[in-house]
Protein backbone atom coordinates (compact mmCIF):
# COMPACT_ATOMS: atom_id res chain seq x y z
CA UNK A 1 0.00 0.00 0.00
CA UNK A 2 1.57 3.25 -1.41
CA UNK A 3 -0.86 6.31 -0.02
CA UNK A 4 1.36 8.75 -0.76
CA UNK A 5 4.63 9.27 -3.55
CA UNK A 6 4.34 6.04 -5.55
CA UNK A 7 6.82 3.25 -6.57
CA UNK A 8 8.14 -0.25 -5.43
CA UNK A 9 11.79 1.50 -5.01
CA UNK A 10 13.04 3.29 -1.85
CA UNK A 11 14.47 6.53 -3.22
CA UNK A 12 15.83 8.00 -0.72
CA UNK A 13 17.00 5.53 1.87
CA UNK A 14 15.71 5.92 4.97
CA UNK A 15 12.79 3.91 4.85
CA UNK A 16 15.12 0.73 4.27
CA UNK A 17 17.50 1.64 7.05
CA UNK A 18 14.66 2.07 9.46
CA UNK A 19 13.03 -1.42 8.80
CA UNK A 20 16.34 -2.65 8.64
CA UNK A 21 16.53 -1.87 11.81
CA UNK A 22 13.21 -2.95 12.92
CA UNK A 23 13.36 -6.57 11.51
CA UNK A 24 17.04 -7.41 9.48
CA UNK A 25 17.62 -10.95 9.23
CA UNK A 26 21.06 -11.09 8.72
CA UNK A 27 20.58 -11.74 5.25
CA UNK A 28 23.72 -11.55 3.61
CA UNK A 29 25.92 -13.04 0.29
CA UNK A 30 29.11 -10.57 1.24
CA UNK A 31 30.19 -11.62 4.22
CA UNK A 32 29.39 -14.56 7.03
CA UNK A 33 26.67 -12.62 8.96
CA UNK A 34 24.80 -9.62 7.99
CA UNK A 35 23.16 -7.44 10.77
CA UNK A 36 20.32 -8.23 12.09
CA UNK A 37 17.37 -6.08 13.08
CA UNK A 38 15.89 -6.02 16.99
CA UNK A 39 12.68 -8.24 16.03
CA UNK A 40 14.35 -10.42 12.78
CA UNK A 41 11.00 -12.74 12.63
CA UNK A 42 9.04 -9.62 12.46
CA UNK A 43 6.42 -8.74 9.75
CA UNK A 44 7.01 -5.44 7.86
CA UNK A 45 3.52 -3.64 5.95
CA UNK A 46 5.74 -1.09 4.01
CA UNK A 47 3.32 2.20 4.22
CA UNK A 48 5.48 5.31 1.96
CA UNK A 49 4.46 8.55 2.42
CA UNK A 50 7.80 10.10 1.54
CA UNK A 51 9.63 11.07 -1.82
CA UNK A 52 12.81 10.65 -2.95
CA UNK A 53 13.66 13.49 -1.62
CA UNK A 54 12.70 12.35 1.84
CA UNK A 55 9.71 14.90 2.25
CA UNK A 56 6.31 14.04 2.02
CA UNK A 57 2.41 15.83 2.88
CA UNK A 58 0.82 15.00 6.25
CA UNK A 59 -2.49 14.18 4.72
CA UNK A 60 -0.65 11.13 2.84
CA UNK A 61 0.76 10.29 6.74
CA UNK A 62 -3.06 10.24 8.14
CA UNK A 63 -3.93 8.38 5.11
CA UNK A 64 -1.49 5.34 6.04
CA UNK A 65 -2.07 5.53 9.81
CA UNK A 66 -5.47 5.02 9.39
CA UNK A 67 -4.92 2.17 6.46
CA UNK A 68 -2.26 0.76 9.06
CA UNK A 69 -5.95 1.07 11.18
CA UNK A 70 -8.74 -0.18 8.51
CA UNK A 71 -6.57 -3.01 7.95
CA UNK A 72 -4.96 -4.10 11.41
CA UNK A 73 -6.92 -7.51 11.25
CA UNK A 74 -5.80 -8.88 7.93
CA UNK A 75 -2.33 -8.18 8.84
CA UNK A 76 -1.61 -8.42 12.27
CA UNK A 77 -0.24 -5.26 12.62
CA UNK A 78 0.41 -4.34 16.48
CA UNK A 79 2.89 -1.75 16.04
CA UNK A 80 3.28 1.87 13.88
CA UNK A 81 7.21 3.11 13.66
CA UNK A 82 6.78 6.68 12.79
CA UNK A 83 10.65 7.56 12.11
CA UNK A 84 9.51 10.99 10.85
CA UNK A 85 8.25 14.19 12.23
CA UNK A 86 7.35 17.66 10.97
CA UNK A 87 6.20 20.71 13.21
CA UNK A 88 4.04 21.49 16.23
CA UNK A 89 2.04 24.75 14.93
CA UNK A 90 -1.28 23.80 16.98
CA UNK A 91 -2.42 20.84 20.24
CA UNK A 92 -2.03 17.72 19.93
CA UNK A 93 -5.73 17.65 20.53
CA UNK A 94 -6.71 19.57 17.50
CA UNK A 95 -3.71 18.24 14.80
CA UNK A 96 -5.03 15.75 12.55
CA UNK A 97 -1.42 13.78 12.51
CA UNK A 98 -2.22 13.72 16.55
CA UNK A 99 -5.72 12.98 16.27
CA UNK A 100 -4.57 9.88 13.50
CA UNK A 101 -2.40 8.50 15.77
CA UNK A 102 -4.54 8.42 18.73
CA UNK A 103 -6.90 6.47 17.27
CA UNK A 104 -4.54 3.70 16.27
CA UNK A 105 -3.52 3.57 20.12
CA UNK A 106 -7.20 3.16 20.66
CA UNK A 107 -7.60 0.58 18.34
CA UNK A 108 -4.98 -1.13 20.33
CA UNK A 109 -1.75 -0.50 17.77
CA UNK A 110 1.30 1.15 19.48
CA UNK A 111 2.82 4.08 17.88
CA UNK A 112 6.19 4.61 18.03
CA UNK A 113 7.33 8.14 17.23
CA UNK A 114 10.85 9.95 16.32
CA UNK A 115 11.54 13.04 18.66
CA UNK A 116 12.93 15.09 15.90
CA UNK A 117 16.97 15.98 15.04
CA UNK A 118 16.18 19.26 16.31
CA UNK A 119 17.83 19.40 19.26
CA UNK A 120 20.91 22.34 19.22
CA UNK A 121 21.35 24.85 16.64
CA UNK A 122 24.41 25.07 14.05
CA UNK A 123 26.41 27.22 16.79
CA UNK A 124 25.38 24.41 20.01
CA UNK A 125 22.89 25.59 21.66
CA UNK A 126 20.30 23.31 23.27
CA UNK A 127 17.08 23.96 22.07
CA UNK A 128 13.90 23.16 24.20
CA UNK A 129 10.28 21.99 22.86
CA UNK A 130 11.97 20.73 20.06
CA UNK A 131 10.01 17.74 20.01
CA UNK A 132 8.11 17.23 16.67
CA UNK A 133 4.99 16.00 15.46
CA UNK A 134 3.43 13.45 15.91
CA UNK A 135 5.62 12.96 18.95
CA UNK A 136 4.51 15.39 20.87
CA UNK A 137 1.43 13.31 21.30
CA UNK A 138 1.08 11.50 24.95
CA UNK A 139 -0.28 8.67 23.15
CA UNK A 140 2.58 7.68 21.47
CA UNK A 141 5.55 6.12 22.42
CA UNK A 142 8.43 9.43 21.69
CA UNK A 143 11.67 8.48 20.95
CA UNK A 144 15.17 10.50 21.74
CA UNK A 145 19.19 9.30 20.52
CA UNK A 146 21.66 8.36 23.00
CA UNK A 147 25.40 8.16 21.57
CA UNK A 148 26.83 4.52 22.70
CA UNK A 149 30.64 6.45 22.49
CA UNK A 150 32.43 4.26 20.73
CA UNK A 151 32.06 1.72 23.99
CA UNK A 152 30.04 -1.37 24.64
CA UNK A 153 28.90 -0.23 28.09
CA UNK A 154 26.38 1.70 28.75
CA UNK A 155 27.77 3.54 31.20
CA UNK A 156 29.45 6.12 29.14
CA UNK A 157 26.16 7.19 27.06
CA UNK A 158 24.37 10.27 26.54
CA UNK A 159 21.93 12.04 25.16
CA UNK A 160 22.82 13.27 21.58
CA UNK A 161 22.85 16.83 21.47
CA UNK A 162 21.30 17.21 17.91
CA UNK A 163 17.95 15.11 19.57
CA UNK A 164 14.95 17.09 20.02
CA UNK A 165 14.16 17.84 24.01
CA UNK A 166 11.20 18.65 25.47
CA UNK A 167 8.81 20.09 26.91
CA UNK A 168 6.28 19.87 24.03
CA UNK A 169 5.14 22.81 22.37
CA UNK A 170 1.92 24.26 23.31
CA UNK A 171 0.95 21.60 25.34
CA UNK A 172 3.76 21.34 27.69
CA UNK A 173 3.60 17.43 27.82
CA UNK A 174 7.17 15.41 29.08
CA UNK A 175 9.16 14.38 25.80
CA UNK A 176 10.10 12.02 24.84
CA UNK A 177 9.18 9.32 27.00
CA UNK A 178 12.45 6.96 26.14
CA UNK A 179 15.99 7.39 24.64
CA UNK A 180 17.52 4.83 22.44
CA UNK A 181 20.93 3.96 20.34
CA UNK A 182 20.45 6.43 17.40
CA UNK A 183 24.22 7.36 16.78
CA UNK A 184 26.15 5.75 13.63
CA UNK A 185 23.63 2.66 13.46
CA UNK A 186 24.77 0.32 10.67
CA UNK A 187 21.35 -1.33 8.11
CA UNK A 188 20.15 -1.94 5.15
CA UNK A 189 21.60 0.60 2.51
CA UNK A 190 20.05 1.05 -0.84
CA UNK A 191 22.97 1.82 -4.00
CA UNK A 192 22.01 5.02 -5.76
CA UNK A 193 19.61 6.18 -3.31
CA UNK A 194 19.70 9.86 -2.38
CA UNK A 195 21.33 9.31 1.04
CA UNK A 196 23.66 7.06 -0.71
CA UNK A 197 24.30 9.85 -3.33
CA UNK A 198 24.42 12.56 -0.73
CA UNK A 199 26.58 10.46 1.90
CA UNK A 200 29.20 7.90 -0.28
CA UNK A 201 31.20 7.60 2.46
CA UNK A 202 28.40 5.65 4.99
CA UNK A 203 28.04 3.36 2.30
CA UNK A 204 29.32 0.03 2.07
CA UNK A 205 28.50 -3.14 -0.08
CA UNK A 206 26.42 -3.02 -3.62
CA UNK A 207 23.15 -4.22 -4.61
CA UNK A 208 21.34 -6.04 -1.57
CA UNK A 209 24.70 -6.73 0.18
CA UNK A 210 24.39 -2.91 0.62
CA UNK A 211 24.57 -1.76 4.21
CA UNK A 212 24.69 2.47 5.82
CA UNK A 213 25.64 4.00 8.70
CA UNK A 214 23.20 6.62 9.66
CA UNK A 215 22.24 8.38 12.74
CA UNK A 216 19.11 9.76 13.86
CA UNK A 217 16.15 9.77 16.49
CA UNK A 218 14.57 8.03 13.24
CA UNK A 219 17.09 5.36 13.60
CA UNK A 220 16.54 5.55 17.75
CA UNK A 221 12.60 4.77 17.37
CA UNK A 222 13.23 1.98 14.99
CA UNK A 223 14.81 0.13 17.61
CA UNK A 224 11.88 0.73 20.20
CA UNK A 225 9.59 -0.22 17.29
CA UNK A 226 11.56 -3.56 17.17
CA UNK A 227 11.91 -4.00 21.07
CA UNK A 228 7.86 -3.51 21.16
CA UNK A 229 7.48 -5.58 18.63
CA UNK A 230 9.53 -8.46 20.81
CA UNK A 231 7.48 -7.52 23.93
CA UNK A 232 4.41 -8.38 22.37
CA UNK A 233 5.50 -11.56 20.89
Amino acid sequence: KEPGPGGQEDGYGHGTHVAGIVAGNRLDTRRASGVAGMAPGAHLINLRVLGNDGSGQVADVIEAVDWAIEHRGEFGIRVINMSLGTAVTQSYRDDPLGQAVERAVRAGIVVVASAGNRGQTEDGRTVLGSVTSPGNSPFVITVGAVRANGTASHADDTLAPWSSRGPTQIDFVVKPDIAAPGSLIESAGVEGSTLARTRPDRLTGTGRNAYMTLSGTSQAAAVVSGAVALLID
